[in-house]
Formats: structure tokens, C-alpha cells, sequence
């Protein structure tokens, strides 16, 4: 499965190396994919440029004060400003050290930049580790007791850059200082603890190879060669020890073949070939059998949703199947490696996020966060080695977030952060999940936040607002600053998971080929439609607005159905399926074959048809309703050029397009200041184009 993963471009509390290194596996789930990766850590942002060198038409942009004026069209006295939803967190990313002796957390400070302080637990000394300076850390996390890793790219480039630092901010390097070279970090080796294993494309830009890396040199050692660039390796498999057991291969453009071997001096030999569109990728192996060969696996080769099986690559055999959902895909499992890997619980995002616990031990732990936390969605995101100290993130729909720990010893709970406090819970609004039919009978599911004054009766406007990707990613229950900003202003958003969206099985994923500006975007209308049935909403003021995808999908509406929405708000959106196939850099190109067959083939006089009517940019003369685009003038994944095209062609017809672009930012906006003008003008726009500002 491909998926290109535009996702709403929303910084959450949680950036550290664990989702790294989670991403990664992720990753390796989706060999077969090509990855265009949004996430907590990895907004871009870029260094401002001279005048003489800004990317895009120049003359376009509006100026401070027409933005300015534009913001100043929300009035009236809310309870929460933009800043209460949209500053970041004096305090985030807590994590226990391995030996519990130490956590560290970032926080921020007057000028919006996040640093990373570790404090010792038993003395409450604090040191600076790691200064954020002009780039933003991606994320971070503790390699070993005693040094933290952590990612940077240079100016909004993409090509990330690991970096390492002692506890107290002393021996910091870059640890891969190559130029127009990007770092995927790969695999943590517990038991080797100043090494990790990297992925690098510094041999050939368009595919990548892993090398162990020291992190207090910076030595690298290459472990194998990734040398047919017609048919690239695109992940490896290695145990907890750094053993190299597997690596999936493309062939042909859209075929996959896992090649797996028996010990470190025998072949590699093919297991199995799969195509872009199936999943079989290694969870972890088993290390409590005894068996090196045994291995859990996600699989869908015999059903539609993702299961947990466990396989034998020495016989190349299933021994069986260990877990399963028949609706949605699983997610994974977590095991302690205190009690010999024993599996503690598995996981999948339903309709909400769902623990299956297992082990009478994560048992009995489970139901203790349950009587603590009571409804709430809480996740271990911190554990040390002796697993005797816990880091727990508590959330909700109304909650953004708090940090507790929890000592196993003294069987207690402690709140250490509430991330933030001016956001009262009573006061947020609630997030309601849906269900409905489409006109092609595919079942739907979505979410609905609701201002509180509908509790009252009163009907309210409606943003739909259409996640990135669009293959693969979903939106999911829980607390969207954005939503809540929207609810605390009068207005209720709709997030629909579209075909195509991840986590409903290989069937809905697949039902999204070929269907962008199609019946993805019919999807988003009978959501609509099904929403009014509820009597919640104002039928005559409904707006669209996403991000990336999310964007193409806004504009693709304003085409498509231009008397459904009142307006549209379109951020770093692709506009142009011509030029944006165009602008891909190396690394995607391998994958262009699944491209073709998951979007549309440029090279296909039908689908050139096709893409000729779903491009908004070249259907501009449909549009009949009001437009605000925002783009970060050195997005390297939707260039400028994107949202230009909009803008320009829309004011050639005489509209008037507010335009609001970032020169010091890529895709998505990181910087704090940035971010928060965003929220203001959007609030300015809907409250003319909703409230009649």
C-alpha cells in the first residue's frame, strides 16, 4: 500500500524518538509505500530568504495589513483566545531515562522555541541538553543513559540530520553531516547502547541503505548495499541485536518480495512476493520461543483488515493466527522485555483507540490506569528498563493532555503536567463519532464537534474539514485544537475518513484508487448530507477547509459542488495533479509505478483526461465561492507554484483572493507566531463568510 500522507497539520504534545522509531516500523509496514510523511516532528519549517531569492510569484501574497484587516473581522468576547489553542506547551514530550534516574521534557520559552532539559529525579537538578535554535528539532529521545538523539533538518529541506548530546548539553555533533543527504532513523539497540542503526541516501539520492552508527563518534558502518536502483530495496528487517534478517525489494515497479535469511553467513532467499496493494510486514520477533526464525507479523494476505499472526521464515509457514479485528486493522502490540517479551496487550484504532490487555500482569496494571483515569484515553509513552516507573499521557476529546507517573512500587500515581491548563475541560466541546451509507452503499465512519450551544438547540455552521493523504492516514477521536478553536467560535466540523483512509482494511483503502476529485469528494458530500438529517447544523453556511490533500480536496469541492459551500479555505493544497507529479523529488521516483495506479498515470491518455478535470487549478472558472489560501513558500513536498496557480487564475476572474504565504516556512507552518496569525486570519475569513462579518 502507497499512501501519501498529508495529515492535518497540527502539532500534538508527543515528539520524541519512541514515535520515531514507531514511524520507522510504520514504515517497514509500508515498504510498498511511498511516503510523504506529515507528523508532530516533522512540520517543516525554513530560514528566511533575501528578497531576491523568495520562491513563487512575489506579487501575489497580501500584504500584513490586508491580513491584518482580515483577522480583525472576528469580533466579540470569546473564553479562549488563538494563543490558548495554538501557543505551544510550557512543558511536553516528558520520558523516563532507561535507568529511571533522569527525564527529560522540552520546554518552551519566551520566544516560542522549545529547548530539551533533562532533570535528575532524585536530586530535581535541571540541565539545558539541547537548545532549539533557528531550526526546529523534529524530535527526540534518550539512546542511553547517558546521551540523547534528536533530528533537524536545515532550512525546511527535508533532508533530516540525526544529531546527539550529552544529559547535560556537552559532546553535542551531527551525527550524519552530509549535504542534500536525508537520515531515517531505523532501529534502538537496547543492548549495544552507544550505537543505533540509520537509514542514509547519501550513495544514490533515490534510495537509502542502513548503516550502524556510533552516537558518541559519529563512525558509520555501511551493513549492506541497496545497489539495483532499478529495482531498490526499500526497508530492512534487523533483530534487537542489529542482526540483519530481511529486506523487502521492489520489482517491477509495483511488486514487493520479502527476502529473509537463516543466519548471518547464508543467502538471502525469496519468502514470498506481494504487490503494492497487500501487507506482510515483521512486527518483531519471538524471542520468548527460542526459535530465531519465529516472528510476529501484520498481515492481510488472507483477510481484509490487518491481523497479528505468528510465522516460521524457516519453514515459511503461518503457525497461527494471534489476533484480529474484523473491521479495522490492527495496530500492533506492546511486550516486556523484563518478563522475556511476553505480550502485555495489542492495539487498533476503531472508532476510538482500543487496548486489548493480555499478560496477567498488563492486566491487572490496565485496570489500575482505568480506575485512575476512569473514560479517559491514557497511553504508556515512558517506561524504564525495571519497568517500576511509568510515564502515562492521559487524554480526551475535552482534554489536550496530561503527564502522570506512576511508581510501581509505591503503587502511586502522580500528576507531573498538565500541558494545558487554560483550556477547561467543561468548556471544550464534545467530538462525536458517526456512521453512514454512501450512494454506493460503502459504510462511513467520521467525526462530528459540536459547539456547546447546540446543547440549546440552536443550529450552527458546519467546517468539513477533509484530512491529508489521502491513502492510508485517518482522522481519529480525541482532542483537535483546531476543532476546538472552530466550536469555541460557533462553528461544528465534520472529519469524515474517505475511502482511501487507513485502518478499515484493504477493501475501503482500495475502494479510494483512482478516485481523487471523484468519489472521495462524494464521500465528503453525503457526509454532508447525512449531517443535516441530525438538525444540528445551518444547511445555508457550510465551509471546507484541509491542509495538503486536505487542500486539493477543498478546491476539488469549490469545483465540483460549488453551491454546497459557502467558502473554502485551502492550505499547502495541491492544485495541479500536472505539475505536482512533476516536482517529486528522487526518493519517490522508484514508485512511481504505484503511483500511476493508486492516483492517476500522466502517461495514460485516459487518466490525462481525468486529471485534467479533477486539477482545480485548471477549473478555476467553476468557482463561485470565496477562497483563502495559505502556503509556505518553501514547501518542498507541494511547491509554491500550487498554490499560485489558484490564486492567480481566481484573481484573473476577479476574485479576491486573500493569499497569505510564510517565506521562513515549508509544509505546514512550525514556527508559534506563524501558526497563531494563521488561526486569526482563517477566524476573520469564516466570520465574514458564516457570521456576515
Amino acid at each position: 500500500m502507497l499512501f501519501l500522507w498529508f495529515h492535518s497539520l497540527i502539532l500534538t504534545p508527543e515528539s520524541d524518538l519512541t514515535k520515531i522509531e514507531n514511524l520507522h516500523l510504520a514504515k517497514i509496514k509500508k515498504m510498498k509505500h511511498l511516503l510523504f510523511i506529515i507528523s508532530a516532528f516533522m512540520i517543516t519549517q525554513t530560514q528566511a530568504q533575501d528578497k531576491t531569492e523568495l520562491p513563487g510569484n512575489t506579487d501575489l501574497p497580501s500584504t500584513e495589513l490586508e491580513l491584518k484587516t482580515l483577522a480583525e473581522l472576528e469580533k466579540g468576547l470569546f473564553n479562549y483566545s488563538v494563543e490558548d489553542y495554538f501557543k505551544k506547551p510550557e512543558q511536553s514530550s516528558f520520558q523516563f531515562s532507561p535507568d529511571g534516574n533522569y527525564f527529560s521534557f522540552r520546554q518552551r520559552d519566551e520566544n516560542g522555541k522549545s529547548h530539551v532539559y533533562v532533570k535528575n529525579t532524585d536530586t530535581d537538578k535541571i540541565n539545558l541538553a539541547v537548545e532549539e535554535g533557528e531550526d526546529l528539532i523534529r524530535g527526540y529521545g534518550w539512546a542511553n543513559n547517558s546521551r540523547l538523539i534528536y533530528l533537524k533538518d536545515k532550512g525546511g529541506d527535508e533532508n533530516y540530520h540525526i544529531y546527539a548530546a550529552d544529559i547535560d548539553g556537552k559532546n553535542s555533533m551531527d551525527l550524519t553531516p552530509f549535504d542534500g543527504v536525508k537520515a531515517n532513523f531505523s532501529n534502538s539497540l537496547k543492548d549495544q547502547k552507544d550505537f543505533v542503526i540509520v537509514d542514509l541516501n547519501k550513495n544514490n539520492p533515490e534510495i537509502f541503505e542502513p548503516y550502524k552508527l556510533n552516537i558518541v563518534t559519529g563512525e558509520l558502518t555501511q551493513l549492506y548495499k541497496n545497489e539495483d536502483a532499478s529495482n531498490p530495496i526499500s526497508g530492512y528487517t534487523f533483530d534487537k541485536d542489529g542482526n540483519l534478517k530481511g529486506y523487502t525489494q521492489q520489482e517491477g515497479a509495483t511488486n514487493y518480495s520479502l527476502y529473509y535469511r537463516l543466519g548471518e553467513k547464508e543467502p538471502f532467499k525469496k519468502m514470498l512476493t506481494t504487490t503494492w496493494q497487500d501487507n506482510f510486514y515483521i512486527a518483531g520477533f519471538d524471542y520468548a520461543s527460542g526459535n530465531p526464525h519465529q516472528a510476529y507479523v501484520i498481515s492481510n494476505l488472507e483477510s481484509n483488515t490487518d491481523e497479528l499472526i505468528l510465522y516460521d521464515f524457516e519453514t515459511n509457514k503461518e503457525i497461527k493466527k494471534v489476533f484480529s479485528n474484523p473491521t479495522f486493522d490492527v495496530g500492533g502490540m506492546s511486550r516486556s522485555k523484563l518478563r522475556n517479551y511476553e505480550i502485555d496487550y495489542y492495539y487498533f484504532n476503531g472508532e476510538k483507540s482500543t487496548t486489548i490487555p493480555v499478560s496477567d500482569a498488563y492486566k491487572k496494571m490496565h485496570e489500575k490506569f482505568q480506575n485512575q483515569f476512569g473514560d479517559k484515553e491514557f497511553n504508556i509513552s515512558s517506561v524504564t528498563d525495571k519497568e517500576d516507573k511509568y510515564l502515562i499521557y492521559v487524554t480526551s476529546d475535552k482534554l489536550y493532555g496530561k503527564y502522570f507517573t506512576y511508581d510501581v512500587n509505591e503503587d502511586a500515581f502522580k500528576e507531573i503536567m498538565d500541558l494545558m491548563p487554560q483550556l477547561e475541560e467543561d468548556n471544550m466541546a464534545e467530538m462525536r463519532s458517526l456512521k453512514f451509507k454512501t450512494r454506493d452503499g460503502l459504510t462511513i465512519y467520521a467525526y462530528l464537534t459540536l459547539p456547546n450551544i447546540t446543547l440549546t438547540g440552536a443550529k450552527v455552521p458546519l467546517i468539513v474539514n477533509p484530512h491529508g493523504g489521502p491513502y492510508g492516514p485517518r482522522d481519529s477521536w480525541g482532542f483537535n485544537p483546531e476543532s476546538q478553536l472552530f466550536a469555541s467560535r460557533g462553528y461544528a466540523t465534520l472529519q469524515i475518513n474517505y475511502r482511501g483512509s487507513g485502518g478499515y482494511g484493504k477493501e475501503f483503502y482500495l475502494a479510494g484508487n483512482k478516485q481523487i476529485g471523484r468519489k472521495m469528494l462524494n464521500d465528503l458530500e453525503d457526509g454532508v448530507a447525512y449531517v443535516k438529517t441530525l438538525g444540528l447544523i445551518d444547511d445555508s453556511k457550510i465551509a471546507i477547509y484541509g491542509a495538503s490533500y486536505g487542500g486539493l480536496a477543498t478546491l476539488g469541492s469549490l469545483v465540483k459542488t460549488p453551491d454546497l459551500y459557502t467558502c473554502g479555505v485551502d492550505y499547502v493544497g495541491v492544485s495541479n495533479l500536472f505539475t505536482f507529479f512533476k516536482s517529486f523529488p528522487p526518493y519517490w521516483k522508484p514508485y512511481l509505478g504505484q503511483v500511476y495506479e493508486q492516483w492517476y498515470d500522466e502517461n495514460s491518455k485516459e487518466d490525462q483526461e481525468i486529471m485534467k478535470k479533477v486539477s482545480p487549478a485548471l477549473n478555476v472558472d467553476k468557482m463561485k465561492k470565496p477562497l483563502f489560501v495559505i502556503q509556505g513558500a518553501n514547501d518542498p513536498r507541494v511547491n509554491i507554484d500550487e498554490s499560485d496557480q489558484v490564486v492567480l487564475n481566481l484573481r484573473k476572474r476577479g476574485f479576491d483572493v486573500p493569499y497569505m504565504v510564510k517565506y521562513d516556512e515549508g509544509h505546514g507552518f512550525g514556527k508559534e507566531h506563524n501558526r497563531i496569525e494563521l488561526y486569526k486570519s482563517m477566524m476573520g475569513f469564516f466570520a465574514k463568510h458564516l457570521k456576515g462579518a
